[in-house]
């Protein structure tokens, strides 16, 4: 998924992203078993389980963002030479092709396992570094929904190289 880094922070960049396709699911259960759920019938869809049976390639990160509903939402990020009008229609119902907006947002990197606790944990930091940067006069602007996730590696991946993000939209002030 590309972007542009607008400025670095203390524990934690502004980025810009442009337009993107995601693939997603909606899953139940907690926060790690919708996440290893979800990506059985991702991985189906960019494998050719679509309406013309067309190869995807795999990207990364996996994003994945929990609903006041306690469902989750699991999400591949198509290719960047997809557009919404050439994205495959999932053969599966529970698969939905969703369009994202250009937006800004800021990100925590962190690497290590994969746990509900340690998200949430690298959210509040986010928050934590990002409230202060405002106070300091440094970032005008406000934090816009709920913190969101992006996973960049495989599961078989040493949790010591594993690429990880918590990300939360950003409003600029005007």
């Amino acid at each position: 998924m590309p972007y542009e880094v607008l400025k670095q922070y203390p524990g934690f960049e502004l980025r810009n992203y442009p337009a993107y396709i995601l693939a997603q699911v909606k899953m139940g259960g907690d926060f790690i078993t919708a996440g290893n759920f979800g990506f059985n019938p991702l991985f189906r869809y960019i494998s050719g389980g679509n309406q013309t049976a067309t190869k995807i390639s795999m990207t990364s990160p996996v994003i994945q963002a929990t609903e006041d509903s306690g469902m989750h939402l699991v999400s591949f990020v198509l290719p960047k030479d997809i557009s919404p009008a050439d994205a495959p229609d999932p053969s599966d119902p529970n698969v939905n092709i969703v369009t994202r907006e250009p937006h800004l947002a800021v990100a925590r990197r962190f690497s290590g396992r994969w746990s509900y606790e340690r998200f949430l944990e690298e959210a509040a930091k986010l928050w934590r570094e990002v409230e202060a940067t405002m106070t300091a006069g440094n970032l005008r602007g406000s934090l816009a929904g709920e913190p969101y996730f992006a996973r960049y590696n495989s599961p078989f991946s040493p949790a010591f190289l594993r690429r990880n993000e918590v990300l939360i939209r950003w409003i600029p002030a005007l």
